[in-house]
């Protein structure tokens, strides 16, 4: 890749063409990976914004509820279905 030896800008708008030039120039093997890495740190990303998520309705007490909620969730659905 053409930016081994020079430095990385730090703004992505400026280095968002320079990874779009390199991955121009990949093969298609090396492409499949890069795509396969890319939905791996999206998944990483999502993971990370849920896991914060339910941390702070967990610490906000919005999940103590949770099993409670379900069971009667289920016990609807259930009686919907046997009517």
């Amino acid at each position: 890749m053409s930016t081994l030896t020079a430095p990385l800008p730090s703004d992505p708008a400026q280095l968002r063409p320079i990874v779009y030039a390199d991955v121009d120039k990949l093969g298609a093997q090396s492409l499949l990976l890069l795509h396969r890495v890319a939905l791996q740190l999206e998944l990483e990303e999502v993971t990370e914004r849920l896991n914060s998520g339910f941390d702070a309705d967990r610490a906000a007490g919005r999940l103590e509820r949770l099993p409670e909620i379900i069971r009667e969730a289920r016990a609807a659905l259930h009686s919907r279905q046997s009517a």
